[in-house]
């Protein structure tokens, strides 16, 4: 075992295990943790850019009911979400069969029952502490390549882990994801901080290429002893009216909608801001051929397109020719400009507003709209694949620039 000593700093590198110093305390922690059997807390998460600790959203902050549940093999527990200033008034819930949404002003329940879930997870939330104890338990376990710190921080207890070459989200058990957005060098990165009294987390920031998460856990309740039940219908009224996920209609409905409703429709006017808080309206742009990219800073196919967008911005330069990315994720303009400036953008990038993404029907990001000199909507482009998008945008664009010029 190769290890490198820093002060009060362990680490230990290149796939070994924790010594057993390191070892017996997350032991420990994995047995207290296994003790528990329902929990409710506050949670604050923030996300930011890769490198940058400036949020590029408004901190979220909610009220979590959880119930563990040893027979659910995809999540570990149930959980039911409610706003933090009105802990009776629930949002999201998932019970280990379906998992609900809850809409206050419409006065209706959106159900999924997991029909047809092309993934091998569900898209739920995963409770902080079912989650950590998931982290711990791999790296105490894992043959997989990883470092891991550990540290002593006096009433805290501070550990990471990497995970070399690999792009893992913990679920109940590790998922590791590959495709052409994650980079062959990839780190997934963990690090959480302990209560030394109770060695309970109630921190962690979770790190991959394309974005930084940080989770914070406030005025924890945890029963360790007698078994909880809870049951969503008691968190909303009996009237609200109930809705089914159709999981096929609805990407039917995505794939065909946009082009067939916004092509050949005069492009929604907008006024935003850029990064230097400098006001753009679509209306004053002067180039008679538009690219507009609606992104997301944390979208992997989002941050892949950008080596082919600034070769696109340099290549058409100097003709009528004008690319713009509108992000829709991101409400903050320091963290936008930090990134656009990191990224060495050569194209104007602005922040878009939730009417301005609705009125171009953006579910998702990225999306490309080519839009022409009367500011009409010729071709909708969805998703990001190298290469084959980076083709389907330069024959649009050229076609687009060609017929410009007649």
């Amino acid at each position: 075992m190769k290890k490198q000593i820093l002060g009060l700093l362990i680490l230990v590198v290149f796939g070994c295990k924790p010594n057993m110093t390191d070892e017996y305390f997350l032991q420990k922690i994995v047995e207290n943790l296994n003790e528990i059997s329902s929990v409710s807390y506050f949670e604050e998460t923030i996300s930011s850019a890769p490198g940058d600790t400036i949020a590029f959203t408004e901190a979220k902050r909610v009220y979590h009911k959880v119930i563990v549940n040893s027979l659910d093999s995809l999540v570990g527990a149930s959980s039911f979400t409610f706003l933090s200033e009105d802990t009776t008034k629930m949002t999201d819930f998932y019970d280990g069969q379906v998992r609900g949404k809850v809409n206050w002003a419409k006065q209706t329940v959106k159900v999924d029952s997991f029909v047809n879930n092309p993934h091998p997870f569900r898209l739920v939330y995963y409770p902080f502490y079912t989650k950590i104890n998931s982290i711990l338990k791999y790296a105490l376990t894992t043959e997989d390549d990883i470092q891991v710190n550990f540290e002593d921080y006096g009433d805290s207890l501070y550990f990471r882990l990497k995970i070399i070459d690999k792009h893992v989200y913990f679920h109940i058990n590790p998922i590791t994801i590959k495709n052409e957005y994650i980079p062959e060098d990839e780190i997934s990165q963990f690090d959480i901080w302990f209560n030394k009294k109770d060695l309970l987390p109630y921190r962690m920031e979770s790190k991959w290429h394309h974005v930084t998460l940080f989770q914070s856990v406030y005025s924890p309740n945890l029963n360790f002893s007698k078994a909880a039940t809870m049951h969503a219908r008691e968190y909303f009224p009996s009237y609200f009216s109930l809705q089914y996920f159709d999981r096929d209609a609805t990407r039917a409905e995505g794939q065909v909608g946009k082009k067939q409703i916004l092509i050949g429709e005069i492009a929604p006017d907008w006024v935003l801001q850029d990064v230097d808080y400098n006001i753009v309206k679509l209306s004053d742009l002067k180039s008679k051929v538009l690219l507009i990219q609606f992104t997301g800073i944390g979208c992997g196919p989002c941050h892949l397109s950008i080596p082919f967008l600034k070769s696109l911005a340099k290549k058409y330069e100097d003709q009528d020719f004008e690319l713009l990315s509108l992000e829709t994720w991101s409400n903050n303009l320091e963290g936008l400009k930090r990134y656009q400036q990191k990224n060495d953008l050569n194209f104007k990038f602005l922040k878009s507003s939730p009417e301005v993404t609705a009125s171009y029907g953006v579910p998702s990001v990225p999306v490309f709209f080519v839009i022409d000199e009367n500011r009409v909507i010729r071709e909708v482009i969805t998703g990001y694949s190298k290469g084959e998008t980076d083709k389907e945008i330069l024959e649009t664009n050229s076609k687009s620039i060609v017929t410009s010029c007649v």
